[in-house]
């Protein structure tokens, strides 16, 4: 990758600029171009798509997504140290990298971009979920974004893609199934970071359906799921109960006995009981 782009290997550009990753900001660096190229090829073919990238630190997937054929990367840092080496991407790219310095969770980024657009990131591991959850709920769908490829702990990546009856289960999977396509991509060991954290992590791909699998509305669905799954160990006629006082029926309503617990309930079941609150 450093011949096809020209520019010095990561861990001389950390060196040169003295970026060290901050435990703060969730920073770890990914420093083999190999395997950020290999990331971008997990989005599909960049070509002719914007693309969102949140906490690019140094650069290293951010020049494998220009190098696969974007046709223009936002970069969204917050670190002002890794803003220096961003430039000289930017510079080596000419006209095709944008940077932001700022806050993911308070910058509109999706709105400095022209569809189709993909979101390819290995997100700060403290703002990783926040993001997804507001990604996965915008106010209309289809969302601006055609696919989301995103780095996690392997725990959180876990969650996103499990199926009911697992421990794993809860919000993030029926939020992420309901609208979108999702898969594991790929794995990552702790040792392919700099500095090594203590958990594996892996890539996550989820694709925008064009309408949700289940009617439901938004809001309704997200407030029962947030509340059986914020008490997963309790039977839902008790974890559901402050959604209605007449939480039994609903539930009976659409079939699902009011002794179950939320794990056991299918993402088709909590849209019909959303429908059924509606």
């Amino acid at each position: 990758m450093a011949a096809i782009d020209g520019l010095p290997p990561l861990r001389e550009v950390i060196a040169i600029h003295g970026l060290s990753a901050k435990k703060s900001l969730g920073q770890n660096f990914l420093l083999d171009l190999n395997l950020t190229a290999k990331i971008a090829r997990q989005a599909g073919d960049l070509t002719g798509m914007d693309v969102l990238e949140v906490g690019p630190g140094p650069g290293g997937l951010t020049r494998g997504l220009l190098a696969e054929g974007a046709r223009k990367v936002l970069a969204v840092e917050k670190d002002a140290r890794c803003l220096p080496a961003l430039a000289e991407i930017a510079d080596a790219y000419p006209g095709r990298l944008e940077v932001i310095e700022g806050d993911a969770l308070e910058v509109d980024a999706l709105a400095h971009l022209t569809p189709p657009i993909a979101i390819c990131a290995n997100l700060p591991y403290n703002v990783g979920t926040e993001l997804l959850v507001r990604w996965l709920t915008p106010a209309t769908w289809p969302p601006v974004w055609d696919s989301l490829t995103l780095m996690f702990q392997k725990e959180v990546a876990e969650r996103i893609v499990a199926q009911p009856g697992s421990k794993a289960y809860g919000r993030l999977a029926v939020l992420a199934q309901w609208r979108c396509d999702v898969q594991i991509a790929m794995h990552l060991p702790p040792e392919a970071f700099t500095p090594p954290p203590k958990v594996s992590s892996a890539v996550v791909h989820l694709r925008a359906l064009p309408k949700p699998r289940f009617e439901a509305d938004a809001k309704v669905l997200e407030r029962v799921v947030a509340a059986a799954f914020n008490q997963r160990r309790k039977m839902l006629r008790a974890s559901l109960k402050a959604l209605s006082p007449e939480i039994e029926d609903h539930l009976n309503a659409v079939g699902i006995p009011p002794t179950e617990r939320a794990e056991r309930v299918s993402v088709e079941g909590f849209c019909a009981l959303a429908r059924q609150l509606a």
